[in-house]
């Protein structure tokens, strides 16, 4: 097989696992959340070697270099291998997750709807 030079950005963000589906990738380049170069592009777009990629999934940013390309999706440790991320990028997302896990869980909080859990356990308490 050929040694391939440029892939779609929506197939490569799909094979490097960053969605479940080429078409989650496609809907997320058409809506603004990934960009090539630091331009707005459409899934059309060819990445190469090198390319700069940012993607923004939610609260998570990842910043990335591309190293690898690749149009099958193979298992992740495969797809690790498409890219680097920049050490800023990295830093920012462990903060992030940090963040994350010290949030308090919203169902936690004292006023508000309760859970299912919640409500299960009033109607033991209340039989």
């Amino acid at each position: 097989m050929a040694e391939l030079s440029a892939v779609r950005v929506d197939k490569w963000l799909w094979a490097a696992r960053f969605f479940k589906t080429r078409s989650l990738a496609t809907d997320a380049v058409d809506g603004g959340k990934v960009q090539v170069n630091g331009m707005r592009v459409k899934p059309a777009k060819d990445v190469k070697l090198g390319d700069r990629i940012e993607v923004t999934i939610g609260d998570m940013h990842w910043e990335l270099i591309v190293e690898g390309l690749s149009e099958k999706r193979g298992p992740a440790p495969e797809a690790r291998k498409l890219y680097r991320e920049t050490e800023a990028s990295e830093a920012a997302r462990q903060k992030v997750a940090e963040a994350r896990h010290l949030r308090v869980e919203p169902s936690l909080e004292i006023h508000g709807r309760p859970t299912k859990r919640d409500r299960r356990s009033l109607d033991r308490w209340r039989s």
